[in-house]
C-alpha cells in the first residue's frame, strides 16, 4: 500500500493528537480549546498564514508550494466538533467531557488533516497553494455555511474544495465516493395540532387530536409514495407523536409531530415541502381543528462535481491501489454540511473505510487510528497532484 513514507512515520504523533482531541470534544461553534490546539499545530509546522475565527471558530491556513506560478489553490476541510452525547467505551483515552463525545470520528479527520499540514509545510513538493480548513459546527450548526457566508471562498481564491469522512462498516484502506449526489438533504418539521381538549368517554364534544395526526402520519407517508417520481429517492420520517397528556380518559388540546425529510433533488425538495403543508393543512381543517406548521431547510445535498470525483478517486488509488476505490457507490440518505461548500466551488467528498467499528454516533464508537496515513496521504496526494511541482 504506497501511503508516503513521511505519513508512516508520523502515524504515532499524529495519533497522539487525535486522541488528546477525543479526550476533550467540544459541541457546534464552541470549539474553542479544539481550535487552539489545532491553530497552534498549524504555527508551529511553518505554514504561511494560519487565521483564526472563519465562520466563527473556524480556522483556516494557507501553506504555498515551492512555487505558486500555476496560480492554483486547493480546499481541504476537516470538521472539529464533537456531539452532544455520553460515551461508554470505557477507553483510555475516553472523553473528559461529560455529556460530550466525539461519536464520529471528526477527532480522527481533523488530526489526518493535521498530518497532512505538517508533510507539505515541510516538503512543499507542489506549485500552487493550498488552503486548509478546520470547521465548526458540522453537527447540526451549518459551520460549512457560517464559513462561506464569511468570504472564505474569494478570500483565499479557493478553486476547488475536498473533504473526507471515515465509515464504519467499510474495510480499513478502502475508499468510496460517487459523482453526482452523495449525501441527502435534511430539513425537519414540527407541526402543532391545536383542536379543542375533552373528556375521552365523550369524544363528539371534543376535536380528537389523536385521530387528526393519526390521519396525517398516514397521508403524510403518501408523498414519497404517491408524489414523488419513483426513480428518484426521498424519505420522509415522522419521528415523534406527542399529545400533552398521558391519561387514558383526556383528548388532548394539542398534539405536536415532528420528523425530517431527506432527498438528493431540488425539485423533489420543493414537492415535498409544498404536499407537506397542504396535506397537514387541509386535514387539520376538515376535522375543524388547526396546523401550526413549521417547515425548516436544513444541509442540501452533497453533490460531487463530476471531474473532481473521478480526480479524487484517482487519489485514492495511487494511495490504496484501484481495487480499493468503489466509484460509485450508492447514495446515502444521512446529511452533511460540506455541501455548502460544494456549492460554492466545485468538489468532492470521499468515504474512508473504518473498519469493523461500531457506527457513527453510537456511545461506542471510536475513530480507528488505523486509517490516519492513508487520510494524510490523500489529503497530500491531492495537492500534489493537482498542483505539480515544475
Amino acid at each position: 500500500m504506497p501511503i508516503k513514507n513521511r505519513m508512516a512515520d508520523l502515524h504515532e504523533e499524529i495519533t497522539g493528537w487525535r486522541r488528546h482531541l477525543h479526550e476533550h470534544p467540544e459541541v457546534l461553534f464552541e470549539v474553542h480549546e479544539t481550535a487552539a490546539f489545532v491553530a497552534e499545530k498549524l504555527r508551529a509546522f511553518g505554514c504561511d498564514e494560519v487565521v483564526t475565527g472563519i465562520g466563527r471558530t473556524g480556522v483556516v491556513a494557507v501553506i504555498h508550494g515551492k512555487s505558486t506560478a500555476s496560480g492554483k489553490v486547493i480546499g481541504l476541510r476537516a470538521d472539529m466538533d464533537a456531539l452532544p452525547m455520553q460515551e461508554i467505551t470505557g477507553l483510555p483515552y475516553a472523553s473528559k467531557t461529560p455529556g460530550a463525545m466525539h461519536a464520529c470520528g471528526h477527532d480522527g479527520h481533523t488530526a489526518m488533516l493535521l498530518g497532512a499540514a505538517k508533510y507539505m509545510a515541510e516538503t512543499r513538493n507542489f506549485d500552487g497553494t493550498a488552503v486548509l480548513i478546520f470547521q465548526p459546527a458540522e453537527e447540526g450548526g451549518a459551520g460549512g455555511r457560517e464559513m462561506v457566508d464569511d468570504g472564505m471562498m474569494e478570500r483565499w481564491n479557493i478553486q476547488e474544495v475536498y473533504g473526507l469522512h471515515n465509515m464504519p462498516g467499510v474495510p480499513v484502506g478502502q475508499f468510496a465516493l460517487r459523482a453526482g449526489p452523495q449525501m441527502a438533504s435534511a430539513d425537519e418539521f414540527d407541526v402543532v395540532l391545536v383542536g379543542r381538549g375533552g373528556h375521552a368517554a365523550v369524544p363528539h364534544e371534543a376535536i380528537d387530536l389523536v385521530l387528526v395526526g393519526s390521519q396525517i402520519v398516514v397521508a403524510l407517508n403518501s408523498i414519497v409514495s404517491r408524489n414523488v417520481d419513483p426513480v428518484k429517492h426521498a424519505v420522509l420520517t415522522v419521528a415523534t407523536f406527542q399529545t400533552e397528556s398521558d391519561t387514558q380518559n383526556v383528548i388532548s388540546q394539542t398534539v405536536k409531530l415532528r420528523g425530517t425529510v431527506r432527498c438528493f433533488d431540488g425539485d423533489v425538495r420543493d414537492l415535498i415541502e409544498e404536499r407537506f403543508t397542504a396535506l397537514c393543512s387541509a386535514i387539520a381543517a376538515a376535522h375543524g381543528a388547526e396546523a401550526r406548521i413549521t417547515y425548516k431547510r436544513g444541509y442540501p445535498p452533497t453533490v460531487n462535481a463530476e471531474a473532481q470525483a473521478k480526480f479524487a478517486a484517482d487519489c485514492a488509488a495511487a494511495i490504496a491501489g484501484e481495487a480499493a476505490v468503489e466509484r460509485n457507490t450508492p447514495p446515502i440518505m444521512p446529511a452533511e454540511d460540506f455541501s455548502y461548500m460544494l456549492e460554492a466551488r466545485p468538489g468532492a467528498y470521499i468515504f474512508l473505510g473504518n473498519g469493523d467499528t461500531a457506527m457513527c454516533h453510537h456511545p461506542m464508537y471510536d475513530f480507528n487510528d488505523k486509517i490516519i496515513p492513508l487520510g494524510c496521504s490523500w489529503f497530500a496526494e491531492l495537492v500534489e497532484r493537482r498542483m505539480p511541482a515544475a
